[in-house]
C-alpha cells in the first residue's frame, strides 16, 4: 500500500466522518467522500469493541488484502468502520460484505 493511498491524518477523518455517505451492514460501515485527488485513498478504523489487538490486527490486515484486490475510480476518501460481528467471520464473507458495499456505492471501476 503506497502512502498516498492512505488517509493519514485525523483531520481526514473528521472530514469523512462529517461530511461523508454512509453505507452500513452487519460487519462494516462504509464512508465515502469525493477528495478531489487523481486516486482514491483509504483508510481503516477497528474500535477496541471488536477484539484484542491480535483480532483487530488480523482484521486490518484482511481488509488492506481486499483493498489491493479491487480498484476504484479515482477521487475519493474511503473508511471502513468495523463492527465487533467482523471478527467472527471468514475472509471470504468479508470480502463479499467489502464488495457488496463498495458496489451499492459506486466506486468500483468497471473492468
Amino acid at each position: 500500500m503506497k502512502r498516498q493511498e492512505r488517509i493519514t491524518k485525523p483531520r481526514h477523518y473528521a472530514e469523512v466522518y462529517g461530511k461523508g455517505r454512509s453505507y452500513p451492514s452487519e460487519l462494516i460501515v462504509l464512508r465515502i467522500l469525493p477528495n478531489n485527488l487523481d486516486h482514491s485513498r483509504y483508510g481503516l478504523s477497528v474500535s477496541k469493541k471488536v477484539g484484542n489487538a491480535v483480532t483487530r490486527n488480523r482484521l486490518k490486515r484482511r481488509l488492506r488484502e481486499i483493498n489491493r484486490m479491487e480498484s476504484f475510480k479515482p477521487g475519493w476518501d474511503i473508511v471502513y468502520i468495523l463492527r465487533p460481528a467482523a471478527a467472527e467471520v471468514s475472509f471470504s464473507n468479508l470480502k463479499k460484505s467489502v464488495e457488496t458495499l463498495l458496489t451499492k456505492a459506486d466506486i468500483l471501476e468497471r473492468t
